[in-house]
């Protein structure tokens, strides 16, 4: 089952690779593009991304300490390294 924000490594694909979701602890990434046709694979796939969208709202209605926002990603580094390939 998917966990989301669990860890940085779990990714899921809902019609084959149609969408796919990747996890992450502070993001996760849905792309893809989908379509749900009115027959039974269609209704899987629905199913496939409700589940997975309900996990996602669930796990952030659950989050004790969810920000408002969150910061953009981490600032460039400060300072310089030696080019170790020189």
């Amino acid at each position: 089952m998917f966990k989301p924000f669990a860890n940085d490594t779990d990714a899921m694909n809902i019609a084959g690779d149609a969408i796919n979701i990747v996890n992450g602890t502070t993001r996760v990434t849905i792309s893809g593009d989908l379509t749900i046709a009115r027959d039974k694979a269609g209704l899987a796939a629905a199913k496939a991304l409700h589940e997975a969208l309900g996990a996602i709202v669930a796990a952030l209605e659950s989050a004790p300490d969810l920000p408002a926002k969150l910061a953009d990603e981490p600032p460039a580094p400060t300072g310089t390294a030696d080019n170790p390939f020189i």
